[in-house]
């Protein structure tokens, strides 16, 4: 159960990267700390550029054995040799792209704050469900992952569970008995030095 052991990190690249840099960032942040899996999130639809750019990170992830997923593009996925997708629908998507994915690759579901979509993500055969923004964004409607879906689920659900959306150190050491990753990017990227905003949120972790 998540409450007996610290969470693992699941990094999320930002939604714009500059490939003659971010692998390098990418790979010292790797280097810094245990991270269980990367999932590349760019805003663009460029099909060139997201291949670019799994290209590139996947050079940097595989080498140290962390899976890479991506965001929504499960065609992509399947032809870039990456090791899942994650989906922001909620639990529409899941079963048939499980189905379709086979059952080696990672399948996550983002679902928002419901309990509800994350159960039935579960049940179609998601690897992990996210929830989110736990923090205060101007993204989103307003609605926040509070903390008791998470200690909720924890104590209630199996699947793993993520935790993302505006985290900040407060926020990591209050959900930390509760969930199983830390979905983190632009809380460490949009700073000048990731590695040590990575090493303060994890000091921030408590079993």
């Amino acid at each position: 159960m998540a409450d007996l052991e610290l969470p693992q990190i699941y990094l999320i690249t930002p939604p714009d990267i500059e490939l003659s840099r971010f692998p390098e960032q990418l790979a010292a942040v790797l280097d810094s700390a245990d991270i269980a899996c990367v999932r590349l999130a760019l805003a663009t639809k460029d099909e060139d550029r997201i291949s670019r750019a799994a290209d590139a990170l996947r050079e940097v992830t595989h080498a140290r054995d962390v899976a890479l997923v991506i965001s929504e593009h499960v065609l992509l996925a399947e032809c870039l040799g990456l090791d899942g997708v994650h989906l922001t629908d909620g639990a529409r998507s899941v079963r048939k792209v499980r189905k379709d994915m086979g059952d080696d690759a990672v399948v996550g579901a983002f679902c928002g704050a419901s309990s509800h979509d994350g159960m039935t993500a579960g049940e179609h055969g998601a690897d992990y469900v996210s929830f989110g923004p736990v923090g205060a964004t101007p993204l989103g409607d307003g609605t926040l992952a509070e903390k008791d879906l998470f200690q909720w689920w924890s104590q209630m659900i199996e699947v793993p569970v993520v935790a993302e959306g505006a985290l900040d150190a407060d926020i990591i050491a209050q959900l930390s008995p509760f969930t199983d990753f830390f979905g983190i990017g632009e809380e460490i990227w949009k700073t000048d030095d990731p590695v040590a905003k990575l090493a303060e949120f994890r000091a921030a972790f408590t079993a």
